[in-house]
């Protein structure tokens, strides 16, 4: 009797080891972290800085996120002649994410001449996901 309390603590304490340690070696790619945050279908580009450009990148953003420092860093990289980049920060700018619905920071939003999303990240971004889908909608 007393074996066999011993090898199944001893069963017990190997699951919790294996169980510990593939936690801790969770490879990051197999962690769920997709935002479900949505974003608006159509910018009005007077809204925003540079309305005759071809394109436009808003960051709707938040001094309460610290991922949004991050991506402003990120999106103002990508400003060019062609390209104008607003950082939409909630505290100054809180009617834009009203009147745009903005529920979760970050969000990137990439528009055209019309306003019209043409691409668009909840949460975080790379920025060679960013540069990417700029200038394949570019092209």
């Amino acid at each position: 009797m007393v074996v066999q309390v011993v090898v199944a603590l001893v069963l017990v304490g190997v699951a919790i080891g294996v169980a510990w340690w593939l936690d801790r070696h969770r490879r990051p790619s197999a962690m769920v972290t997709a935002a479900t945050a949505p974003v608006p279908p159509q910018l009005q580009r007077a809204d925003f800085p540079r309305p005759d450009a071809p394109w436009l990148i808003v960051l709707f953003s938040s001094t309460a996120c610290d991922s949004c420092a991050q991506m402003a860093e990120k999106v103002k990289a990508l400003e060019s002649d062609e390209v104008a980049v607003a950082d939409v920060e909630y505290h100054d700018h809180r009617d834009l994410h009203e009147r745009y619905g903005i529920q979760g920071v970050p969000i990137v939003v990439v528009a055209d001449h019309e306003g019209v999303t043409r691409k668009s990240f909840a949460g975080t971004a790379t920025a060679t996901d960013l540069w990417a889908a700029v200038a394949e909608l570019r092209s």
